[in-house]
């Protein structure tokens, strides 16, 4: 998710010279006197400069070193506080996720067809940054992660399971065939991965680069809301959305991370029966971040660039060797199938209200789309940076569809498998915990001790890559939006990522996890509607082409 991070960072002015951004071409400019950095701390101590917001920083660094403190003195009594949040925001919010992101849905595919589309991110004469193949392999990164090794597997033969036996599975049916059961199950995990999480990266995304590149103002989350603000987006308003945008990163990172720990722990304790627990998972936290901290230190060419490119390469290979030993027809033909059943029961997996299947959608659907809000600034930020220079309507129709194919793809190439598995008879995937069964179902294809190592170290590059350029965003927002800054300060925010993973491993696992992402994406699913509002009022004052 980081190669675009690394080559605009290496190419980046010094913090000294860096300016609001002036679009090519005749554009409608926002008159401001705010010059990015005014509201910063420079001075240094021990010997380390440091260049912070002042207000953003201290707030943002003060409520999370607070919870992680709390959390870690008491992690008996935070365990059942976690749960009940989280249960408490599923059974009464979870309509509200539900509708947020079909509105960004609506909205995304409205712009693609309004004459809005024809608006040029960075003014009418701007030249795009990356050639196509460049930019659609970005989107591509920008769709994989932590949680699509996580759940490639678990979630199609869950849903499987729920579906034959009439449970809690998608739209409370019970399927008597497996072939209508494989076939939904398949549909609503791509459900999960598909246009509503893109679509929500695509206003928040489309909303910065619009304000940025065409308004002149700093790549920061309040910018967005000026036309909602004025200039007091400046002040404490702007304060409290970039404090918002810091805490929705943090707990989505360290979610993925705490993902990350569990499979990798159970990835080990089946290759080499290393315990699998909770000592193993924070050990893992550490190792990890220990790694994310020398790529941080060694820098932008030599670290996570080539940290990113082993990772994608890694992938693919993963991918393509599941799709040659295992049912190769079955996959290939599943592509298409899976597809027409994801847009067949799209209206029905998308509609918020009357559902008799409210378990599934408290367990799985909004706990889904509160994730995709809480990585919207991190996701967000990146897609603006990589499209200046492209027309709105070939960015949304980019960042909706090239991901989604992706994921239909990935989930058609490991759900299948597993599914296909099953039905020979093979039982292990089905009934191992859900971070074990991507590595029981590698167990039945040749070669499984290395692909098992594989999936492992897909892991945690995973998290490795997006740390890196999660920090780099945070850092970025907390620095008044500053491109770049002291090394120090990502160092700081890749050890606060640690620390809160393991604070809620330790305070009740995925259940904590769950919850966390809950929390902090309540209040940003505002911030991302009122980026709605804000990227069609600002359109409708631009120059179309």
């Amino acid at each position: 998710m980081n190669e675009a991070y690394y080559r605009l960072e290496a190419a980046a002015p010094s913090a000294a010279a860096e300016s609001i951004p002036s679009p090519d071409g005749h554009s409608n400019l926002i008159d401001t006197d705010y010059v990015i950095g005014q509201d910063n701390i420079t001075s240094g101590f021990f010997g380390l400069k440091i260049d912070l917001h002042s207000t953003v920083f201290t707030w943002s660094s003060l409520v999370i070193l607070a919870f992680v403190a709390v959390t870690l003195a008491m992690p008996e009594a935070m365990e059942p506080f976690f749960g009940g949040i989280r249960s408490y925001l599923t059974s009464n919010l979870s309509w509200a996720f539900m509708l947020s992101t079909n509105l960004f849905v609506i909205l995304a595919v409205g712009l693609i067809f309004s004459p809005l589309g024809r608006v040029r991110l960075g003014g009418t004469h701007a030249k795009p940054d990356f050639s196509y193949p460049g930019w659609f392999a970005m989107l591509f990164a920008a769709g994989m992660g932590v949680g699509l090794m996580f759940y490639c597997v678990s979630e199609p033969l869950t849903y499987f399971g729920d579906l034959r036996a009439g449970t809690t599975g998608p739209l409370g049916e019970q399927l008597a065939s497996d072939g209508a059961a494989q076939s939904l199950s398949l549909a609503t995990s791509i459900f999960h991965w598909g246009m509503h999480p893109w679509a929500t990266y695509a206003i928040i995304a489309l909303a910065l680069a619009l304000f940025s590149f065409n308004k002149g103002l700093p790549l920061t989350i309040r910018s967005v809301f000026y036309p909602v603000l004025g200039e007091r987006v400046w002040g404490w308003p702007g304060h409290v959305i970039d404090v918002l945008a810091v805490f929705a990163t943090l707990f989505g990172l360290a979610t993925s991370l705490g993902l990350g720990a569990s499979q990798a722990a159970a990835g080990l304790h089946s290759l080499f029966g290393v315990p699998n627990d909770t000592s193993t998972m924070v050990l893992l936290v550490l190792g990890i971040t220990a790694i994310t901290l020398v790529s941080v230190v060694a820098g932008v060419d030599k670290g996570v660039r080539r940290m990113s490119q082993l990772n994608m390469a890694l992938a693919i290979l993963l991918m393509l060797f599941v799709m040659v030993v295992g049912p190769t027809l079955l996959i290939a033909t599943g592509a298409v199938s899976n597809l027409v059943s994801y847009l067949t029961e799209l209206p029905s997996l998308a509609n918020p209200f009357g559902r008799t299947d409210e378990d599934f959608i408290h367990g799985w659907t909004a706990f889904y789309w509160a994730w995709w809000v809480s990585w919207s600034p991190f996701v967000g930020m990146f897609i603006a940076r990589v499209s200046r220079g492209r027309t709105v309507r070939e960015f949304l129709i980019a960042v909706l569809l090239v991901p989604t194919m992706v994921s239909v793809i990935w989930m058609t190439t490991f759900g299948d498998t597993a599914l296909w598995q099953l039905g020979q008879g093979y039982e292990g995937a089905k009934n191992a915990a859900l971070e074990l069964q991507l590595f029981a179902m590698l167990e039945q294809l040749p070669l499984s001790s290395i692909t098992s190592l594989v999936g492992i170290v897909l892991v945690m590059v995973f998290f490795i890559t997006s740390s890196d350029s999660g920090s780099l965003v945070i850092d970025s927002i907390t620095s008044g939006g500053k491109v770049t800054s002291p090394r120090i300060q990502r160092i700081f925010w890749v050890a606060i990522e640690a620390a809160i993973a393991i604070a809620l491993l330790l305070g009740g696992g995925l259940t904590a996890l769950q919850a966390a992402v809950l929390i902090t994406g309540v209040p940003f699913m505002v911030v991302v509607l009122i980026s709605g509002y804000s990227v069609v009022q600002g359109l409708r004052t631009e120059p179309r082409i």
